[in-house]
């Protein structure tokens, strides 16, 4: 009887999902058992079994897991719950296939597409290699597969999202340094119409593929990596002309659909490639049919034809000129319809309108207080919970162009509630919100650079009727903190540390940008950074750091770098991200970095280089030293001084050391010279250093006299200084140098030192215990040498009268 249980279906789907539930069991016997379930769901009574004994739940649970073989497993199984049975499918795709499968497959397809990236890169191939298909070739079909997925109707809205996510992240080149983009143009030969045609989707009036909220921005960002990639004028042009060529099409078909199309398809170019959105914006006709729709008495025609107004406002000749025919439009939509959707899309066109000046206080648009009224009533927008989730969003899109009037600011900070209605957008499905979000921070915080002219230009301006742009009163600096702290308390780095980890084609590189711009103010003052780092901010800066626009990554390791200086580095960044902290730190060592970022990523690193070997490693690995050595040439005081500091703590590694053991350099000389400098800290850290060395490496003893004739006063003078600090640092390195050697220590007796020696063994206060200690070392080792002799009845030591 037991045998015909075990053996029955029932059975065997209970015992697999004991194995996969019990978190002791083996990760063979969980790989058995995921691969059995696997087996199960192609029959159909196991199917239903797995199904009923809430199977979907699991499987979303093996989804979620770490490993290849099981996440696999797991699509497989839901491959089997689902053919040929549609009451299965519509209950599994509303609970998981929506969200979960998608990610986990794009992982696997990911990982596929590596795969082959790298086949193709290899010149040599193994024996193996010759019964394979070609990399290049099983890739494009792979690509084509995709492409394909696109305009079909029977994928899911997430699943086609999915699919231009993979596009945007496998296609352009990691690095403009390639010169092969073949991949991109072979994607722009065979599929930009079907881009496109997603593109041009409107849900609300043509039939066609299922969007989320998400897909159009997705496709932006898609044409836009794409446009990136190319290289040369030719294939711009090529790209252009697609373009050019697919709206002219759409816009010479007859009905007002096409038209429409045609503007939504210049809508979504406006948001990626601006560029090719601007010339098929100029075309004939496309703006005077924008216009004219604006007053369409259809709802979609009128949103379609305002959101392209909207974004058709980005640069100031184009501002201008809807300035100058748009304007009266706007402003009756916004007073007179009906519609909250219309409504919050022409409150954002006038927004965008009204901040054509940027931060420039003397140039606006409208009339004084208009901005501000404007940007109050997109804060009502904002709190409304009964409006769409998209319809808020466009009340973001206004905050982040009217937050460049420091009134709005102050106003913005000041309601706590429009802040955390914002951050709670920032953290929901529709990830198009990211950009307007992090844009309107960046206002706020005032974190984006400004450069302020010399004051002999401004007057040679003033002199010439030139503009000069003028700073509004309240972005002057003790504003700027007031609003730092009100948006700490409001809970921004949260909504940060969220924004940071969405996998979304929306959190584009200059997204990513606004982000971190954003990290680095909230981390300015000291006081702050325990709080950032307390709720996330730590750990969502590391990736933050490794990828996004130069400019983004630099500020992204700048407020690391803030974060290492005041906070023990394996709190902040506990386990092993403190080992990832060190490659964005090392990276603010060039050139092309601020003097404060180089100096600031010295201390960071002196830092870490305290720790732990290991951690030491990891900074000679990322080739830091030799650009930390350059430092110490460097003439500003303060890097100098950091970076003989950061040496002093490498020197602990003995793969350092053997750098000044080397035959041939001056190492030892910077050191013994600087240890005889005025600045105070940089002789701190020289003679540190030198006293580092001499103990672990005696054989560099003898070299120091040979280092400069002034070693001997230079060594007196650390001996006399009025610091304990660098009194101790003088006797210890006086000490390594009588112990390395009998000939120094007579040289050294035979001078000025054995007198101070004499008085610091003495003692004095409390803190110069140390001093004293070593100091009676040290003459000990010349009595031992016979140098000099104990005077036990007077308790002093002198001279030796032999050898």
């Amino acid at each position: 009887m037991q045998v015909v249980q075990l053996s029955s279906t029932d059975a065997r789907v209970q015992q697999m999902f004991t194995l996969l539930l019990d978190p002791s069991s083996q990760p063979s016997d969980r790989q058995k058992a995921a691969q059995n379930l696997v087996v199960l769901s192609r029959e159909e009574a196991g199917a239903e079994q797995i199904f009923c004994n809430d199977g979907v739940k699991l499987l979303h649970k093996l989804l979620e897991s770490k490993q290849e073989e099981v996440m696999l497993s797991a699509l497989r199984t839901l491959v089997g719950l689902c053919t040929g049975h549609q009451s299965r499918v519509t209950c599994i795709g509303t609970a998981l296939v929506v969200e979960a499968v998608p990610l986990a497959a794009c992982h696997l397809l990911e990982v596929m597409f590596e795969a082959l990236t790298e086949g193709m890169k290899k010149d040599v191939r193994c024996k193996d290699a010759a019964i394979l298909p070609e990399p290049s070739r099983e890739l494009r079909a792979m690509l084509r597969h995709l492409l394909d997925m696109l305009p079909a109707p029977t994928v899911s809205g997430p699943g086609r999202d999915s699919a231009i996510n993979l596009l945007v992240k496998q296609v352009p080149r990691k690095s403009l340094r390639d010169p092969d983009n073949s991949l991109t143009l072979w994607v722009i030969d065979q599929g930009l119409k079907k881009i496109l045609e997603v593109a041009g989707t409107i849900p609300e009036i043509s039939r066609g593929p299922p969007l989320t909220d998400n897909t159009h921005m997705s496709c932006s960002v898609l044409l836009s990596k794409l446009y990136d990639d190319l290289k040369g004028d030719g294939e711009r042009e090529n790209f252009n002309h697609l373009c050019e060529e697919y709206v002219k099409h759409q816009f010479d078909s007859s009905g007002m659909e096409n038209k429409l199309r045609a503007i939504q398809t210049v809508s979504v170019l406006l948001q990626g490639p601006s560029d090719v959105g601007n010339r098929t914006l100029e075309m004939s006709g496309v703006m005077d049919t924008i216009i004219s729709q604006c007053a369409s008495k259809d709802l979609a025609h009128q949103q379609v034809a305002v959101e392209a107004l909207i974004h058709a406002a980005g640069k100031a000749k184009r501002a201008s000129f809807i300035t100058a025919n748009g304007v009266a439009l706007l402003k009756d939509l916004y007073k007179k319809s009906e519609n909250d959707g219309i409504r919050v899309r022409a409150l954002v066109g006038l927004c965008k309108l009204g901040s054509a000046g940027g931060t420039d206080f003397s140039m606006k648009q409208f009339a004084e207080g208009s901005t501000l009224k404007l940007a109050k009533q997109c804060q009502k927008w904002l709190c409304n919970d009964s409006l769409p989730a998209t319809s808020r969003r466009w009340a973001v899109e206004g905050l982040a162009y009217l937050t460049f009037d420091a009134d709005v600011k102050e106003e913005l900070v000041e309601d706590k509630q429009a802040l955390q209605a914002m951050f709670q957008l920032a953290k929901a499905e529709d990830k198009t919100v990211l950009f307007a979000v992090g844009s309107t921070l960046v206002n706020c915080t005032n974190s984006y650079d400004v450069e302020k002219p010399e004051p002999q230009m401004v007057e040679l301006a003033k002199y010439a009727k030139q503009h000069v742009p003028e700073e509004h009163p309240k972005d002057a600096l003790p504003f700027v903190e007031k609003r730092l702290a009100k948006l700490l308390e409001a809970g921004v780095v949260s909504a940060l540390v969220c924004m940071v980890k969405q996998e979304s084609p929306a959190l584009t590189e200059a997204c990513r940008e606004c982000i971190s711009r954003v990290f680095l103010a909230l981390v300015e003052r000291q006081e702050d950074r325990g709080t950032v780092v307390a709720q996330g901010g730590g750990k969502a800066l590391i990736p933050l750091a490794s990828e996004g626009t130069d400019v983004g990554k630099t500020k992204a390791a700048q407020a690391l770098a803030k974060i290492a200086i005041t906070s023990n580095p394996e709190i902040a960044f506990p386990g092993e991200r403190v080992y990832e902290v060190v490659r964005p730190l090392v990276s603010l060592l060039r050139l092309e970095c601020t003097l404060l970022q180089n100096f600031e990523a010295l201390m960071a690193l002196t830092n870490l280089a305290g720790i732990s070997e290991r951690l030491r490693q990891k900074i000679i690995k990322e080739k830091a030293v030799p650009k930390v050595e350059g430092y110490m040439f460097e003439e500003h005081e303060l890097v100098r001084a950091a970076a003989t500091e950061c040496m002093c703590n490498l020197v602990l590694s003995t793969e350092v050391q053997k750098l000044f053991v080397a035959p041939g350099n001056d190492r030892l000389k910077l050191l013994v010279l600087y240890s005889g400098e005025d600045d105070e800290r940089l002789r701190k850290a020289a003679a540190g250093t030198l006293a580092m060395l001499t103990s672990e490496q005696p054989e560099l003893c003898a070299r120091i006299p040979g280092t400069t004739r002034h070693w001997l006063e230079i060594l007196q003078a650390l001996l006399l200084s009025e610091s304990v600090d660098l009194q101790l640092r003088g006797t210890v390195i006086t000490l390594n140098l009588m112990q390395a050697e009998r000939t120094l220590a007579q040289q050294l007796m035979e001078s000025e030192a054995l007198e101070i020696l004499s008085v610091l063994a003495k003692g004095g206060a409390p803190e110069q215990a140390s001093v004293a200690r070593t100091a009676k070392q040290c003459l000990d080792v010349a009595v031992e040498y016979g140098l000099i002799k104990n005077n036990n009845s007077e308790g002093d030591k002198g001279l030796a009268t032999g050898p």
